[in-house]
């Protein structure tokens, strides 16, 4: 059993066991590390989750790309770039601030449809 599958079979969330199980299948499917990496992120113990203020993707991302937080987008800071921010959960300051300057809040599932390959997306840790 790999280290990925021990680790959700802890995770309670039913939804998040579901988002798992489909990051590995694309991981497979399309030859995309991007996701496997994500999925990874995401079946850590909640103590070790990400958490990313919108300060760190104004300083990071670039105008108009695709930015995904494997865990929870905070409010901290001010964003004026556009960008495409998909995350597991957004503070609604955050989601706020993100579409005032333009963008747009997905989640991590709907970037997999966009975007099934995982090509030319910004990870931020």
């Amino acid at each position: 059993m790999s280290k990925i599958r021990k680790l959700q079979m802890k995770k309670s969330n039913p939804n998040l066991v579901t988002l798992i199980d489909e990051l590995l299948k694309a991981a497979a499917e399309k030859k995309a590390p991007v996701w496997r990496y994500v999925a990874e992120k995401l079946s850590t113990p909640r103590r070790m989750q990400v958490v990313v203020n919108v300060s760190k993707i104004e300083r990071y991302a670039k105008q108009g790309e695709f930015v995904l937080v494997p865990g929870k987008v905070l409010g901290g800071g001010k964003i004026t770039k556009s960008v495409k921010v998909a995350a597991l959960n957004f503070s609604e300051t955050a989601r706020q601030k993100v579409l005032e300057a333009g963008g747009e809040c997905l989640n991590i599932k709907e970037l997999m449809s966009l975007n099934p390959e995982g090509s030319n997306v910004r990870i931020l840790v």
